[in-house]
């Protein structure tokens, strides 16, 4: 029976961060492993992206994060290989680290869907980098256009599930409110949002009167809805839908579809669709109880949604049940508790919908989204910060509004 356990966490999202937590207040020896050398809050990767809020707002140091306990140490480093008959795993940087029992949490990566042209022509929203990366998009081309370098600075983006949804509807408010006020030289035929959606209606996992309502919130902002479209390919300057239509595109943005990373392949466990790997109801490898999989890269039974709740919730339990394990009891099965949905499509519009079938929608529930974000932000100076932004990017002065080339 191992007292004291020694667990390695891989991978420092929310599922990583809740194991982690558990595993610190239960008394285990935790080495938490990222590549990076932060935690990302990815649902406000689109504030990131459109200008309204900064890098280090969503972001939190990892060894900051791991300073909080004594039996927790942080380590910047990539997973390469997995050797479970020797409980052992080599990292990217020459590394090697023993454990007791295994987490492995490193989420998703974009899938482009063998869409032709997608991966060099469109851009993610997936992490820090990539927000980062279409931010700085945006900001060139509005520059060269307003400069007359550039003819136009059309946006599609592709998918209208949550990201797509918040990403289209404060685009579309930034080209309605702050352009004309930061690059006057534009003119409004030179800028367009354009969202696009193979069903013939946006987020699809809500009801119906919220989805209409959502749609009716994005075309009251200006974002052209094409649903009911499938996207064929992803020219340089356009997108190319399966009836052959040609929507002009100067940045496209994917918001469609995750899969697993290549680099799981070569874990060598036991993979199912879109590459999770497979786990069984207690979230653990068929025939190594001591490895757990959690998260976005959880094969679980029982599909569940790819959002934040979920992977807190697989990460508390793991945590929990790695430390009554090391004292000698059972694994219990893992339970998803479902507190609900929500999404935000722009200033005091939002909607939601809780597991009991209640729903909300306007500036209520965008009320609710704003402090429910806020408070799963790590640090005191980050939930501040973002507070902050939110309510002068949406009620402060006009012309202090923020731009795309902030």
């Amino acid at each position: 029976m191992v007292q004291r356990a020694r667990v390695v966490v891989v991978g420092a999202g929310f599922a990583g961060l809740a194991a982690t937590r558990e595993l610190a207040k239960g008394g285990a020896l935790v080495t938490l492993v990222d590549r990076n050398p932060y935690s990302t809050f990815q649902p406000l990767l689109y504030q990131v992206a459109t200008a309204g809020m900064g890098t280090s707002d969503v972001s939190y140091p990892i060894r900051t994060f791991a300073a909080r306990w004594p039996n927790v140490r942080a380590r910047r480093a990539g997973l390469s290989k997995v050797l479970p008959d020797e409980r052992r795993v080599e990292l990217d940087d020459g590394g090697v680290l023993d454990y007791d029992y295994l987490v492995l949490a490193t989420g998703v990566t974009t899938n482009w869907l063998n869409v032709a042209g997608a991966p060099e022509n469109a851009l993610p929203i997936y992490s820090l980098g990539d927000a980062a990366g279409l931010r700085r998009r945006l900001q060139h081309y509005l520059e060269d256009t307003a400069a007359g370098r550039r003819k136009s600075t059309h946006v599609v983006v592709v998918g209208a599930g949550a990201t797509g949804v918040e990403m289209a509807g404060t685009l579309a408010e930034l080209r309605r409110h702050t352009i004309p006020l930061t690059h006057p030289e534009i003119r409004p035929d030179q800028t367009s949002v354009t969202l696009v959606e193979r069903f013939d209606f946006v987020l699809s996992p809500y009801k119906r009167r919220l989805r209409d309502q959502a749609a009716k919130a994005l075309r009251r902002r200006g974002v052209r809805l094409r649903l009911g479209s499938t996207v064929a390919s992803v020219d340089p300057d356009a997108v190319v839908l399966a009836d052959g239509t040609r929507l002009p595109s100067d940045v496209t943005v994917w918001a469609l579809g995750v899969t697993a990373p290549d680099d799981v392949s070569h874990w060598g466990l036991p993979q199912g669709k879109g590459g999770r790997i497979t786990v069984t109801e207690t979230l653990n490898v068929p025939g190594h109880r001591e490895i757990f999989v959690i998260g976005d890269l959880a094969g679980s039974p029982h599909p569940l949604p790819q959002l934040a709740q979920p992977a807190i919730q697989m990460g508390k339990h793991v945590g929990k049940e790695i430390i009554a394990a090391a004292h000698g009891k059972p694994l219990r099965p893992f339970s998803y508790d479902d507190p609900g949905i929500m999404a935000t499509v722009g200033k005091a519009e939002a909607v939601l919908q809780l597991a009991n079938g209640m729903t909300m929608h306007g500036l209520p529930a965008w009320l609710v989204w704003i402090f429910i974000h806020v408070a799963y932000l790590l640090g005191g100076r980050n939930r501040a910060s973002v507070l902050l932004n939110f309510f002068w990017r949406y009620f402060g002065p006009r012309r202090s509004a923020a731009s795309v080339t902030q």
